[in-house]
């Protein structure tokens, strides 16, 4: 768009052209809008040196619209509707009943936390589209960086220094160990993680958060893990379980919401204990929407629930 060739008019100015085509009258016209015949002569006057044309015809009784100025009323009228509407929308937007909330999350928090939780929202905000962005924690990271998502909910250990972390929960490490394996025992609740030296495991990639949380400890212990099976959603380790492959350690939230599990055996892993911080991962400085803001809340909220109960 050139602005050069755009005309300076404002919205006041189109209004007053719009009412004096409807009244016909610049003492009426000028009653409707609390404004001086004078005052509204001077601003139809104006309009037309902008546009270059006479919109209305003078004489001593009436005025008339011309055919030039038939043509711009409808267009001022259909610019004042479009301006009504786009205010009328941010009005909505800032109250959370419309907008766009994108959050950058991993496989499991997005399987098991997020329907409820978009549930939850959705019945105050119905018009409110909310984007799910699944990944890694490196993707997760970068979405918030690039604006790609709004906010992130991953691990809020050692995040980089240009973002900030709230704690949600602390997710405890568990094994979780085929039911033909002979580690497998109906009595066994815990499980230390010296006695999956010489396992086969199921594993994140190698430069995952998990992945060097777990090679840290048994590199602590003095001894290195084995792996068979390297995954990039931590849920589809679950399937490699299930199917017999081996040993997977993964965060309590992926562990499947039924307890009767058939196939596998939860243990949780002890000497030492592990656990992974997750959290809200905000880009530091960066405007929160009020859509955005109010999926923060809902979240915070429905993770204290979840503590109290």
């Amino acid at each position: 768009m050139h602005l050069a060739n755009v005309p300076d008019l404002r919205a006041r100015e189109l209004l007053t052209i719009v009412t004096l085509a409807e009244y016909g009258s610049f003492v009426a016209a000028a009653a409707h809008l609390k404004t001086s015949q004078p005052a509204l002569t001077r601003t139809v006057k104006r309009v037309e040196r902008v546009l270059g044309v006479t919109l209305f015809a003078r004489n001593t009784r009436r005025v008339e619209i011309t055919a030039a100025g038939r043509e711009f009323v409808a267009l001022a009228e259909r610019m004042l509707n479009d301006l009504q509407l786009t205010v009328r929308s941010i009005g909505e937007v800032s109250a959370e009943q419309r907008g766009r909330v994108t959050i950058s999350t991993y496989s499991a928090f997005s399987a098991h936390a997020i329907p409820q939780i978009v549930y939850r929202y959705q019945q105050t905000r119905p018009l409110v589209e909310v984007r799910i962005r699944e990944g890694r924690q490196p993707d997760i990271l970068e979405d918030v960086r690039s604006g790609a998502a709004d906010f992130g909910i991953g691990y809020v250990s050692n995040l980089p220094e240009v973002m900030d972390g709230v704690l949600l929960r602390e997710e405890p490490i568990y094994a979780l160990i085929p039911h033909s394996h002979r580690l497998a025992s109906k009595k066994r609740t815990k499980i230390r993680l010296a006695e999956l030296r010489n396992e086969r495991l199921i594993s994140p990639p190698i430069d995952s958060h998990l992945r060097r949380l777990v090679d840290g400890a048994a590199a602590a212990a003095g001894f290195t893990l084995h792996y068979g099976v390297v995954v990039d959603r931590l849920l589809s380790a679950i399937h490699h379980v299930s199917a017999g492959v081996g040993i997977a350690v993964l965060p309590s939230d992926c562990l499947p919401r039924a307890r009767n599990m058939e196939v596998f055996q939860a243990a949780l892993l002890a000497e030492p204990s592990l656990s992974v911080s997750v959290g809200l991962i905000t880009l530091r400085g960066r405007y929160m929407t009020p859509a955005a803001a109010g999926m923060i809340a809902e979240i915070r909220e429905v993770e204290q629930k979840q503590k109290s109960s």
